[in-house]
């Protein structure tokens, strides 16, 4: 987990202090590096996490004549596909990380060129010949991104704190607040700040010299199909949906540091590590907490699973502080946020650490494949789509 920030100022010349103290908040996701690039109006800066190419991936990064920088959150899983194809065009790459790639996939493609990239990302690229400054989200949202549009310039950063050290206006907005009481969390593009929005998912943010900005989305999430294809069968489905999961598993399993996986016990982490034993030379290290209380602890079906696939499995009985928890959640997480999940999510991260630098989940699972309650409850009313509002009202259960 690395970070990012910045600002682009139309008129006048940025400040490298003023970057720096942008980055400062979050050292936390970067402690391994730092770097900053100031040019005229526009300064960038970066926390490094190093995962990929640890000894020459320091940001910002350049091409070969300086005059496109980028700095990037996150990583790019088929790097090495997009690396290959750039030097058969004649790029100059000068390390092998992931980060490099994207600046000559710019050079190449422009903001067309986030639909190439498999990953979880938000970077920025200064493009210093045409004086602008991109922005861009993966396009499932998982790495954060805000950015406030000023009458002096655009401020961007991996967080809030980013945002709110550089004197970004604070006033609370109120539309976000009830969106967060009606979801448990604020959806994109609202942030709690009027002055402040999220970049939305799969999208892209293209700021000029002149102030002007556009704006774009390189993709969005294909509409469910009600039936299945001509000729499909279930068979079929079933290998192609195994062939994708493990291709997903295996691009994630690409690190020059330790790697390891959390495991519930449930179906979610429990294919995750499936898939990562089947696929390893190694024994997969996994990680899991249990609690006192009999309902809440999952350790016993946790360590059926790493039997099973023989990993290097490390668990722990914590009883958490909640009240403590939270507060220092509150403090990550910038903004509120009502899934209780979060607790025990950080104490296995926390356990995790201190073995390994980077960790899979099974996060997402249930929304991929069904898992919540509501999911077969919109199934069940669906059969009464055919009828009037007012009759469907007799049918709802309380």
């Amino acid at each position: 987990m690395c970070g990012i920030a910045g600002f682009y100022l139309y008129e006048g010349r940025a400040s490298l202090d003023r970057v720096k103290a942008m980055c400062d908040p979050i050292r936390h996701r970067g402690p391994d590096d730092e770097g900053f690039h100031i040019d005229g109006g526009c300064g960038i800066g970066m926390r490094r996490l190093s995962i990929i190419d640890l000894s020459t991936g320091h940001q910002p990064m350049s091409n070969e004549d300086d005059s496109v920088w980028v700095v990037f959150n996150g990583e790019i899983y088929n790097y090495q596909v997009l690396r290959q194809e750039l030097l058969g065009q004649g790029h100059n790459l000068a390390t092998h990380s992931d980060t490099e790639t994207l600046v000559h996939l710019y050079e190449q493609e422009g903001v067309r060129s986030p639909a190439r990239l498999r990953g979880m990302f938000a970077y920025a690229i200064w493009d210093a010949r045409r004086r602008t400054l991109l922005l861009v989200r993966d396009r499932f949202g998982k790495k954060p991104l805000y950015y406030a549009q000023l009458s002096e310039g655009v401020y961007f950063g991996s967080e809030l704190k980013c945002l709110r050290a550089a004197g970004v206006p604070l006033d609370v907005d109120q539309d976000a607040l009830r969106l967060y009481f009606q979801f448990a969390f604020i959806p994109d593009p609202w942030s709690p700040y009027r002055a402040i929005r999220k970049l939305p998912p799969g999208g892209w943010m293209l700021v000029h010299p002149d102030g002007k900005t556009e704006t774009g989305q390189y993709w969005k999430l294909p509409a469910p199909l009600e039936q299945p294809a001509a000729g499909a069968s279930e068979a079929a489905a079933c290998d192609r949906l195994r062939e994708v999961f493990d291709e997903s598993v295996k691009l994630r399993m690409i690190a020059d540091v330790p790697l390891g996986a959390f495991l519930s016990g449930g179906l979610d982490s429990s294919s995750v590590v499936a898939s990562m034993a089947l696929q390893s030379t190694a024994p997969v290290k996994t990680f899991s907490i249990g609690f006192e209380e009999a309902d809440f602890n999952e350790l016993p079906w946790a360590k059926l699973v790493a039997q099973r696939y023989q990993t290097e499995h490390h668990e722990i009985l914590v009883r958490p502080d909640s009240v403590d928890l939270v507060t220092r959640l509150a403090g990550h997480f910038d903004e509120p946020f009502g899934d209780s999940s979060a607790i025990p999510t950080y104490l296995v991260s926390e356990f995790a650490a201190r073995h390994v630098k980077v960790a899979l989940t099974g996060d997402g699972g249930d929304e991929l494949f069904a898992g919540y309650e509501s999911f077969f409850e919109v199934d069940r009313l669906r059969k009464f789509d055919h009828l009037p509002q007012l009759a469907r009202r007799l049918f709802i259960r309380k």
